[in-house]
C-alpha cells in the first residue's frame, strides 16, 4: 500500500494565489513620467481595484514573468503609436527582484524612440508566461491614460 503525500500548506496557498491571478488576468502597469502604478485585467482592459488578496498574490510568491516595455509616442499628425518590446526573464522571480531586469531593458527600449515624439513610457508586467499582442498592450496603456498624463507632483 502506498503512502499519501503529506499536506503541504505552502504549496496549496501558492496554487490558490496563482489561481486568483490567472482568473483575473492580473498585470501590473507602470507609467512614466506621472509615476502611476496599478493593477489591471490585461485581457478585458479594466482596472482592478486595490485589494489585499490580489496584491499579496503578486508580491508574496515567485512567478515566471512576461514584461511588455513601451515608449509611447505621438507623431506630427497627432497619431498615437508605440515602440515596444516583450521580455521574458529566465527563471522565477518575486516582484521585488524584477527592478534590475526592467530598468536595463527599459532604458534600451527608450533609446530607440524619437525623443521629439516621445510623450511617455511604461511597462506591463504579467505574472505568468503569456504573450501580449500590440493591440492588447495599446488598450491597457490607453485605459490608464498613458498618452494624456501629467507629471506627478511630489511634495
Amino acid at each position: 500500500m502506498s503512502r499519501r503525500k503529506p499536506n503541504n500548506g505552502k504549496a496549496r496557498m501558492e496554487r490558490a494565489m496563482r489561481a486568483i491571478l490567472g482568473t483575473n488576468h492580473v498585470a501590473v502597469v507602470s507609467i512614466d513620467p506621472s509615476g502611476w502604478q496599478g493593477m489591471v485585467n490585461w485581457k478585458l482592459a479594466k482596472r482592478i481595484p486595490p485589494g489585499r488578496r490580489v496584491a499579496d498574490a503578486v508580491c508574496d510568491i515567485s512567478h515566471r514573468w512576461t514584461i511588455y516595455l513601451a515608449g509611447l509616442c505621438v507623431d506630427q499628425a497627432g497619431n498615437r503609436y508605440m515602440k515596444s518590446q516583450e521580455v521574458v526573464p529566465n527563471g522565477v522571480y518575486r516582484a521585488e527582484h524584477l527592478t534590475d531586469v526592467i530598468e536595463t531593458c527599459y532604458r534600451d527600449q527608450l533609446s530607440t524612440c524619437n525623443p521629439r515624439q516621445l510623450v511617455a513610457s511604461g511597462w506591463i508586467a504579467i505574472p505568468c508566461p503569456v504573450s501580449l499582442t500590440e493591440e492588447q498592450a495599446y488598450r491597457v496603456f490607453d485605459l490608464v491614460g498613458a498618452w494624456d498624463q501629467r507629471q506627478q507632483v511630489t511634495a
